[in-house]
């Protein structure tokens, strides 16, 4: 009991989210010891309140398995406007990808004033086999993620493309992605933002 509260407060006072995640393999110890060890304490009240915790890590459980959806934020940013965005659910902030080494639409003069959302950089993009490339390894490593966060119950999984102005290439790495989850169909949750249109 002490080391769950003590996890509690770490967790939702000090803003520590490990230790909430920690909290839920302490009770699923728990919840094993009570089934094969009842425990030999004459605390009646303790071991009550022991019960009640079990019995609702078990019912939340059985509740994410049946309505579960996983919520996958897709952000694109700028390194030097903006810098890497907070993950607003406290999970550590997930992936941030960097394009700057992915060639670069904004300095080519017909291209330029164009966003990632747009055909003419879209079609130059494309035409890349490093951007082919670079996008393979990261499918591959959100698909990773994707299915983890399903079979563990998690909720929620962040994931940042930048590039210099987050204008072109981290636009467009973001839609692609975004494309690329949709074969998930309902069980993840989309959410995509462009932060910097404002300075488009």
């Amino acid at each position: 009991m002490q080391v769950l509260g003590a996890y509690g407060f770490r967790g939702k006072l000090q803003r520590k989210a490990h230790f909430l995640i920690s909290t839920g393999f302490a009770v699923d110890n728990l919840v094993r010891l009570l089934k094969t060890t009842p425990p030999d304490i004459d605390l009646p009240e303790l071991v009550s309140v022991f019960r009640q915790i079990s019995a609702a890590h078990q019912l939340k459980q059985q509740t994410n398995q049946r309505k579960h959806k996983l919520t996958v934020r897709i952000n694109s940013f700028s390194y030097i406007r903006s810098g890497i965005p907070e993950d607003p659910t406290l999970n550590g902030g997930g992936f941030v990808f960097d394009c700057r080494a992915l060639p670069n639409p904004g300095r080519i003069a017909d291209l330029k004033d164009f966003s990632g959302l747009q055909e003419p950089v879209i079609k130059y993009l494309e035409s890349s086999s490093e951007i082919k490339e670079y996008l393979e390894h990261v499918f591959n490593l959100v698909d990773q993620s994707i299915t983890n966060y399903n079979q563990r119950g998690f909720e929620h999984l962040q994931v940042n493309f930048g590039c210099t102005g987050g204008k072109h290439r981290s636009v467009y790495c973001a839609e692609k992605l975004a494309g690329h989850l949709k074969k998930y169909k309902n069980k993840v949750s989309i959410i995509i933002n462009h932060l910097m249109t404002d300075s488009w």
